[in-house]
């Protein structure tokens, strides 16, 4: 992965109205947008500001104390979000109603509670229903329900923690060549319970960037992909040890996307901060469980992939 100083100098390279525009409106000409060059006038500058003002937030976490980084991180999505978002919605925000955060989290109990165990809703209007459809076409988010744990193990990065601290792995490795091939190990098939030719039209229903393009139809050993562009679920980025994974279980989760994934942990996260002082310090101080190593090394990775994800959406389809 490159370091996290190139993807904020990649995403400085929008600090230009004249660049911004342009590339605002080939994305609105590409998707049928009427008046496609005013819009793109119109919302150059917004654009601008809040990748500038996502940054700032992803700066001061970085220099900030622990017991405030889930608020200042989840606030620097937030905005490099509102910048994705007016690739695909020019009109954003058209209402008031996607300006809420568009999850709730549930009364938390004040005895035993364990923040891998909590749980959070997604409502109706918001932030991320509306950005889940407007980026990633994922619809019906409204009253879904998502525990951290399972959404933890989504995390590829994670995948160290989980290994040490529970005992088992959630990822599988793929091999990867170096001319973009991936080779999905055997170790699949009997995780997932099904023979090649099953887990061949599963990957091919569930994964989300488009059909495909098997290599080595007749090797019954092996099932083997060519990789065309920015990886997407259910394949998760290692984007430290850069390599391809695929989850160990079959889950209904499995096609979440990455980002709204950190979306969702870091809004839980940052609302503990702020609405939940006395747990929130005891965890910090006493570290009771196994909740703050998986948190701290979560706001270490999305510290660093935030930015890197913001990045690679807005470069699809250009060279990386």
């Amino acid at each position: 992965m490159e370091n996290l100083d190139f993807i904020w100098k990649r995403l400085n390279f929008f600090q230009s109205a004249d660049t911004t525009q342009r590339f605002l409106k080939n994305g609105y000409h590409n998707l049928g947008v009427n008046d496609a060059e005013l819009k793109s006038y119109d919302n150059c500058y917004p654009f601008m500001y809040y990748l500038e003002q996502g940054e700032l937030f992803y700066n001061q976490a970085a220099l900030s104390p622990f017991s405030i980084k889930p608020i200042l991180l989840f606030y620097g999505l937030v905005h490099l979000l509102k910048a994705c978002i007016l690739t695909t919605d020019p009109f954003y925000p058209s209402s008031t109603s996607v300006l809420a955060h568009g999850v709730s989290a549930r009364k938390r109990k004040k005895r035993q509670y364990y923040f891998y165990h909590d749980e959070i809703k997604i409502q109706k209007y918001g932030l991320c229903p509306h950005f889940s459809e407007q980026m990633f076409h994922v619809k019906h988010l409204e009253g879904e329900k998502f525990i951290m744990g399972e959404l933890f193990s989504l995390v590829a990065e994670l995948d160290d923690a989980f290994l040490f601290i529970k005992g088992k792995s959630n990822m599988i490795v793929l091999q990867r060549s170096n001319t973009n091939l991936i080779t999905i190990p055997r170790e699949a098939s009997d995780l997932y319970h099904m023979d090649d030719k099953r887990l061949k039209q599963y990957l091919n229903d569930k994964y989300k960037g488009g059909q495909i393009s098997w290599q080595g139809e007749n090797d019954a050993e092996q099932l083997t992909f060519e990789r065309k562009e920015a990886i997407k679920p259910p394949f998760r980025e290692h984007i430290f040890k850069q390599v391809t994974c695929l989850p160990a279980r079959l889950h209904s989760n499995n096609t979440l996307p990455d980002m709204i994934i950190h979306y969702l942990i870091l809004y839980n996260l940052s609302m503990i901060a702020r609405y939940e002082t006395e747990w929130w310090f005891e965890l910090i101080k006493t570290t009771p469980n196994s909740d703050y190593p998986f948190i701290k090394t979560f706001l270490d990775i999305t510290e660093k992939k935030g930015p890197f994800l913001v990045y690679q959406y807005l470069m699809q389809g250009q060279p990386l």
